[in-house]
């Protein structure tokens, strides 16, 4: 699924398509961003309350569509497994560091 505000974070760990969805003014996004770009993860990340309302909805339609809660930050690794909340267990399991 394709958004207007994306953003692409360059890394050398890139075996995962990984998507953050955040909200730019969050502490628990921002610490996200910063752990994945310490780990040297490729990522792309929309800062939701910077995005149109219709891409808002959705955006929230495809959290909800893998049965995850509406919360951030929420990051989707390769289009199946979805992480909500800043846990740093959960990212290092599902990206292999």
């Amino acid at each position: 699924m394709r958004f207007m505000d994306i953003s692409k974070v360059a890394g050398k760990n890139n075996k995962h398509k990984v998507v953050l969805y955040a909200l730019s003014t969050c502490m628990w996004c921002k610490m996200t961003k910063q752990f994945l770009k310490d780990s040297d993860v490729e990522y792309e990340y929309v800062d939701v309350d910077l995005c149109t309302e219709e891409d808002k909805n959705k955006i929230r339609k495809n959290i909800q569509d893998k049965g995850a809660p509406l919360s951030y930050p929420t990051i989707i690794v390769d289009d199946k497994k979805v992480i909500t909340g800043f846990r740093k267990d959960l990212m290092k399991e599902a990206l292999e560091l």
